[in-house]
């Protein structure tokens, strides 16, 4: 999963971005709303961390112009206590929820697994199939009960192909929304971790769908 952080205090913008990299996200961030709005504008991610007072061009304006652009990633703002004005324009704007500062960093944390599991359509921060399941809140994961020892790379590819369960996703999206906009990006080392994590589950949950990428789903039952 990758999120997109648009802060411009470098102190929180540090705390926020070192968070989610602890939690298995890949990070992006920008300090200010030009590079925020370009960011959000061409790369995809699966959630926004923004604040609303940005230099530059103002987070309000910044999540107005993503959604003339039909850019819809949720979109969690980041406002003072005491401007609830601010919080209903982010709303009406099209923000998806919202947090007040000062804030602890695993509310931000809980409001983001919750807008990008209902993103995919999921109620529970626990993600199953067949005899997998993933806690996306504790990070975890077990196959028929008996936990697994995966990478921050593998759990980051098994959390988005348990996301999108039984929808094929190509290669080219999971390199997109696996590394940050930093990394050497190079599709061929998703054959290479898809490989790694069928040694360590069933093998057959993870399906190769020819010259399309990959979809997860549980076994049929016979």
């Amino acid at each position: 999963m990758r999120v997109l952080v648009v802060e411009d205090d470098a102190d929180l913008n540090r705390q926020l971005c070192d968070a989610l990299k602890d939690a298995g996200y890949a990070v992006d961030s920008a300090t200010d709303g030009e590079e925020g709005h370009f960011l959000g504008d061409t790369e995809p991610y699966d959630a926004v961390v923004l604040d609303l007072g940005l230099p530059q061009i103002d987070g309000l304006s910044v999540l107005e112009r993503w959604r003339r652009e039909d850019r819809n990633m949720p979109v969690l703002i980041l406002t003072a206590r005491d401007r609830w004005s601010d919080k209903v324009a982010g709303i009406d704007a099209g923000a998806d929820d919202y947090v007040a500062k000062p804030f602890h960093v695993e509310e931000v944390l809980a409001r983001l697994r919750a807008l990008i599991r209902r993103a995919a359509g999921h109620a529970s921060s626990e993600l199953v199939c067949g005899p997998l399941r993933l806690d996306m809140r504790a990070s975890r994961a077990d196959i028929d009960g008996v936990s697994l020892k995966l990478t921050s790379l593998e759990f980051r590819l098994l959390a988005y192909l348990m996301h999108h369960q039984d929808e094929v996703v190509s290669r080219t999206e999971l390199v997109e929304h696996l590394y940050d906009q930093d990394f050497d990006r190079d599709s061929n080392t998703i054959e290479v971790f898809v490989g790694r994590l069928r040694k360590k589950i069933s093998a057959d949950l993870i399906e190769t769908v020819r010259g399309m990428g990959y979809r997860i789903r549980a076994p049929r039952e016979t």
